[in-house]
């Protein structure tokens, strides 16, 4: 949506009738449920109350900044005000073979969706000359052992976890994952990077094991 030098929406950008209707309408809705007046909404975004009560009538459209403004002031977003609704991402995930990675060997499938909060990895780890680079980044980390045995050095402690063993830890702790079987470890591995740099890490890109 384009601006005008009013503030208003740009003539190209104008919505229906029926659309001005259900946005002014939403503007208020939300103006009310957040027990806003009009007085301290309009001081909160930088407009005059007589101009927030034409938005909320339908007389004047807003531009982007006074929606974005307005989102802020009622604890919502731009696509909420709209009336845009977003597709929930699928909650289940079908299982399948984890196929080896580049990654030293190590093998990855996704046992949770993508944009959540936390990450859920189904790992396997081959046996053999293990990656020695210990990790240390900002987050928390959780695996349980499906397959395997596992060594798992944290700090200057090395714990030896066999099937159905779990270990939770914070990830600035300094750790190491290697697999402590001839087959390997097969592992399910859950962790909070997904918004970090280091992310990569764990999910299998080519930058490194984990």
């Amino acid at each position: 949506m384009t601006t005008s030098p009013t503030g208003d929406a740009a003539p190209e950008d104008r919505l229906d009738d029926q659309e001005v209707v259900g946005l002014a309408a939403r503007l208020r809705e939300h103006r009310l449920s957040s027990r806003l007046t009009l007085e301290v909404a309009s001081a909160r975004v930088g407009l005059s109350p007589a101009y927030l009560s034409r938005l909320e009538t339908g007389r004047r459209q807003p531009s982007l900044p006074v929606l974005l403004g307005l989102a802020r002031a009622y604890g919502t977003s731009v696509s909420g005000l709209l009336g845009e609704t977003m597709a929930e991402p699928d909650p289940v995930v079908r299982g399948g073979a984890i196929e080896p990675g580049r990654a030293g060997g190590w093998g990855y499938r996704r046992a949770g969706a993508p944009g959540r909060a936390m990450q859920a990895l189904r790992v396997h780890v081959p046996p053999g000359v293990q990656d020695t680079v210990v990790r240390v980044h900002p987050g928390e980390e959780w695996l349980y052992v499906l397959q395997g045995r596992l060594k798992l050095t944290l700090g200057d402690r090395v714990h030896r976890l066999d099937v159905g063993d779990s270990a939770h830890f914070d990830s600035l702790t300094p750790h190491c994952i290697a697999a402590d079987a001839p087959d390997g470890v097969e592992l399910l591995f859950v962790h909070t990077l997904l918004q970090s740099p280091g992310g990569e890490l764990c999910l299998g890109g080519p930058a490194a094991t984990h």
